[in-house]
């Protein structure tokens, strides 16, 4: 009897040994997205903290204060060995941006196209879309109204890069 319980203690410490592990280990990669994917959201990332921590203190209550601990500096010593490590051999290099966008929307409007020009909605505006005018598309706007593909507009004002568009009846 005494071996079926010693059986039976193993199994729950191993399956609490995987949980804790799992915890940590997703509280890890969740805090890594949250870095180098989502960065910004906080939400991953606080989420992954809660699982790391959840996991730790899961190790205090299952294993004692000794084995906890070990967990928490093993934690910590694997969270910044790998953050060290991925900074200097520069990982985090083949997730950045390294090109910038210099243009803007409807750049160079004023050269192309003139109050009056009549042209149709490519898309739904609400009361932001885009339209045809003289065979190219533009970034377009109502007066709040909102408008199907497809319906004829009419420039009513150019401002800077704004071009402000109304339906014709």
């Amino acid at each position: 009897m005494t071996k079926l319980l010693y059986f039976c203690d193993r199994d729950k410490m191993n399956a609490m040994l995987l949980i804790i592990v799992a915890l940590i280990l997703v509280g890890l990669l969740l805090i890594i997205v949250e870095i180098v994917f989502i960065p910004g959201t906080t939400v991953v990332g606080l989420l992954g903290l809660i699982f790391a921590i959840v996991g730790i203190v899961f190790s205090y209550n299952h294993y004692g204060n000794n084995i906890g601990f070990y967990v928490m500096l093993g934690t910590a010593l694997v969270s910044a060995g790998t953050l060290y490590l991925s900074f200097r051999k520069g990982a985090w290099n083949k997730f950045s941006l390294k090109n910038s966008m210099d243009s803007k929307v409807n750049e160079g409007i004023a050269n192309e196209l003139e109050v009056g020009a009549i042209g149709k909605a490519t898309s739904a505006l609400r009361p932001m879309g885009s339209a045809e005018f003289n065979g190219k598309i533009f970034e377009v706007k109502s007066n709040g109204e909102y408008f199907n593909p497809g319906t004829k507009l009419k420039i009513v004002n150019i401002r800077l890069n704004d071009i402000l568009v109304e339906p014709i009846n």
